[in-house]
């Protein structure tokens, strides 16, 4: 697995968000692009997905796996996306969330697949639980989950960390670098802070445009 980016430019109707970016993320590696707020990182992550807000536009090329995704609506992509808001559905358990991110197949299949992710979390207790009883860290561990069990063939982490303070980002951080690698997927993350870095020589450092 494999994640390529060439951009050659980002650009809004009145600036230039980034230019001259090259990016090779091998399955199992994340890479982390920090830079200030402003800075075009958020931006890069939506070309990625294919969520571009209208104005923007891209110039260059992304390959997923040998496979240009810039024809492809974001549904087809086989990106995941993981915020700094957890955007779990308050109206379903937590079972249901996980659940909901599985593709289609047979359900004994699915539910396995749900329950395996509930063990990996350490929250088997609380599948049937709301999602507005879970702790912060406990719903950031969920939000990746099911990021996770739809299979992407890359991940996107935009700042994830950012709301939790010092000792529960420390420990979310090494909860999401250690299963991300065990999945073995290319990985991106954007961030502002420096503790982020996951591995100092697979890192791009931005400026304002």
């Amino acid at each position: 697995m494999s994640l390529r980016i060439h951009l050659s430019q980002l650009t809004s109707p009145t600036a230039t968000l980034l230019q001259s970016l090259d990016l090779d993320i091998p399955g199992g590696v994340i890479h982390t692009v920090m830079g200030p707020s402003g800075s075009g990182k958020s931006s890069l992550l939506a070309a990625i997905c294919g969520t571009l807000a209208p104005g923007l536009v891209f110039k260059g090329t992304i390959h997923l796996n040998g496979k240009s995704l810039l024809a492809l609506p974001t549904e087809q992509r086989g990106v995941g996306i993981l915020f700094q808001d957890d955007l779990l559905f308050a109206h379903m358990t937590v079972f249901e969330n996980l659940l909901f991110a599985v593709p289609a197949g047979p359900k004994p299949e699915r539910t396995a697949a749900v329950m395996q992710g509930l063990l990996d979390l350490d929250l088997a207790s609380w599948a049937h639980a709301d999602p507005d009883t879970l702790s912060g860290g406990q719903r950031a561990r969920v939000a990746l989950m099911r990021a996770l069990l739809a299979q992407p063939q890359a991940l996107l982490l935009d700042e994830p960390f950012s709301k939790f303070d010092a000792t529960l980002r420390a420990r979310l951080r090494t909860f999401v670098f250690e299963l991300v690698k065990k999945r073995h997927i290319p990985v991106l993350l954007v961030t502002h802070d420096a503790a982020d870095i996951a591995d100092p020589t697979h890192l791009t450092q931005l400026a304002h445009a």
